[in-house]
């Protein structure tokens, strides 16, 4: 599969099987992660892999995995990330944006379905799994076998803007 197919195929799944994720599956979905490109290389991302019933009802305190059967908190780690010196941006977050995007196209990849979890309470899943204070969960993605229709790969025709008015060349216009 080429990789606008792949981009195409992704949707938001909010509704799983009960079937769990193969050990093999999600060794290539964190290899996805590992390969992913990060601000200077610094790689300050940390990813925590949820599986078990515990684990899931933990996570479940901060927010809706939609019966998911695995998820993957992604956390920047502020200590390692790179600073942008002329404004002090800190690009842990698009570092965390970047890993989980790699993970959830490899996700399409293998069949499986996921959703791309921010509307959760970064306080209450922080004391849930312990992290430490340089830990941030930035984002959650909840990975599993869909419970329902795969998307139809044109409806970006009828869903997004026209190219043209994302893409400008030279100045915006």
């Amino acid at each position: 599969m080429n990789f606008i197919s792949i981009a195409k195929q992704r949707r938001s799944v909010r509704s799983y099987t009960e079937r769990k994720v193969e050990p093999e599956k999600l060794d290539q979905i964190l290899e996805a992660a590992h390969v992913a490109p990060t601000a200077a290389n610094l790689q300050p991302v940390r990813l925590i892999v949820v599986q078990s019933e515990e684990g899931l009802a933990k996570i479940g305190t901060a927010a809706e995995l939609y019966g998911a059967p695995l998820a993957v908190i992604v956390c920047a780690d502020h200590e390692k990330a790179w600073v942008r010196p002329f404004d002090q941006k800190q690009t842990s977050d698009i570092d965390a944006s970047i890993i989980t995007d790699h993970m959830m196209l490899q996700a399409t990849e293998l069949g499986l379905g996921s959703v791309w979890i921010c509307y959760f309470k970064p306080d209450v899943l922080s004391k849930a799994l312990s992290l430490p204070e340089n830990l941030e969960p930035v984002n959650i993605l909840a990975i599993g076998y869909a419970d329902g229709e795969t998307a139809d790969p044109d409806r970006f025709d009828k869903e997004r803007i026209p190219i043209e008015h994302l893409v400008s060349y030279e100045s915006l216009r």
